[in-house]
């Protein structure tokens, strides 16, 4: 397979461009590096394929996907809070990204694409989201990345390019950024840790997330790309199990040492609840996570 991974030189998208080097692929890689990270692809950047740019850029983007059977759309502004500040920015790239994306895609013979979506589409939940669930964002960023998803949806019945979104939970594992702004509440609270430095829970910490280990989402990526039938498919990519900040943080604290942690005020555009049904995942892309949280914790400390 011919392969473009946008925002590749990031967290999962490196993760996915190991993955797919190390089975055979073709790889390009489209980052503007203003959150990825050379380093990140320094074991594969002799086998792919490294064009510098924007997805906002279609000169950029149509360089990058020349040739590619599969898009792997990870390219995003993946934060809440930004998104809060610059609605105007996180748009763009968010949103007019993908369709620049999708545009590429139709004109270049593209056979499929895939997004990074995300689980922000749900807003607050009292049960487990199911993808048929009537979405409600809360924020620019969930906003967004519903909008990209609902250009997915159509694109298949008007271009004939097949389509799939990955509602991805959250996600935590090696390379994740902890000085990012972006970064998942992991891999902050195993820096801070380290470091013997206060740790801050914003809101009471009850709040609930359905977490995944990367190695779990790289597999899933790499069953939407194989499986058979996809015009807009949408699928959960979770472990179906919610644990609180504080179960997260307490069980950090086992395995790190440290202290208590103090409590911020909650955060605007955070959700209270997420947690993932994940049986379409299991019954259309033959995916299951199978890191459990500790297994993937420990993998993240011993990285």
């Amino acid at each position: 397979m011919r392969a473009l991974v946008t925002g590749g030189a990031g967290f999962i998208g490196s993760h996915l461009v190991e993955a797919l080097v190390a089975r055979g692929d073709a790889v390009t890689v489209l980052d503007d590096f203003s959150t990825g990270h050379a380093e990140n692809l320094a074991a594969v950047r002799a086998d792919i394929r490294l064009v510098r740019g924007s997805v906002t850029e279609p000169a950029d983007v149509a360089a990058a996907a020349a040739g590619a059977d599969v898009i792997f759309h990870q390219a995003a502004v993946a934060s809440v809070p930004r998104s809060v500040e610059e609605p105007a920015h996180t748009h763009a790239v968010n949103v007019g990204g993908t369709v620049q994306i999708l545009d590429a895609a139709r004109r270049l013979g593209v056979r499929r694409v895939i997004l990074a979506c995300s689980a922000a589409v749900y807003g607050d939940r009292s049960d487990a989201a199911r993808e048929d669930d009537a979405p409600h964002p809360e924020s620019p960023y969930a906003v967004e990345k519903l909008a990209a998803e609902h250009y997915l949806r159509m694109w298949p019945s008007i271009y004939g390019t097949e389509t799939v979104s990955l509602r991805y939970f959250n996600v935590f594992g090696p390379r994740q950024d902890p000085a990012s702004p972006y970064s998942g509440v992991v891999s902050v609270f195993v820096d801070r840790l380290r470091k013997g430095l206060p740790v801050t829970i914003y809101g009471d910490g009850e709040q609930t997330r359905d977490f995944v280990a990367v190695a779990d989402v790289v597999r899933a990526n790499l069953c939407a790309a194989d499986v058979p039938d996809a015009r807009g498919l949408v699928c959960n990519i979770a472990r179906g199990q919610a644990t609180t900040i504080n179960a997260l943080y307490g069980a950090l604290a086992d395995l790190l040492g440290g202290p208590a942690a103090a409590h911020g005020p909650a955060r605007a555009g955070d959700v209270r609840r997420s947690l993932a049904e994940v049986s379409r995942a299991r019954a259309l892309l033959g995916f299951e996570a199978q890191v459990s949280v500790r297994d993937g914790l420990a993998r993240l400390l011993a990285g």
